[in-house]
């Protein structure tokens, strides 16, 4: 993937993401990061636990992205917590 590709499935996968986590958006560059980062735990998520995208293409890539923000988000909102108590 070029650049801009992961700049694209980045931002989906961090707006969506941060929608589902409570809303609580980063900013344009802070979603980016957070859906580029997710992509990298949920391709590593979805290679240890030996299943596949269930979409193909783009589309897939963007929802492994999704689910691997969506699972970053949860764990910084249990770091988030752990410090505020």
């Amino acid at each position: 993937m070029d650049l801009l590709t992961w700049l694209i499935v980045g931002l989906i996968a961090g707006i969506l993401s941060s929608y589902v986590a409570g809303g609580i958006g980063y900013g344009l560059l802070g979603d980016i990061v957070v859906g580029i980062v997710g992509a990298f735990v949920g391709g590593w998520l979805f290679g240890a636990l030996g299943i596949a995208s269930p979409l193909p293409g783009l589309a897939g890539t963007i929802f492994v992205a999704f689910v691997g923000a969506v699972v970053l988000l949860f764990i910084l909102h249990l770091i988030q917590r752990g410090r505020a108590a």
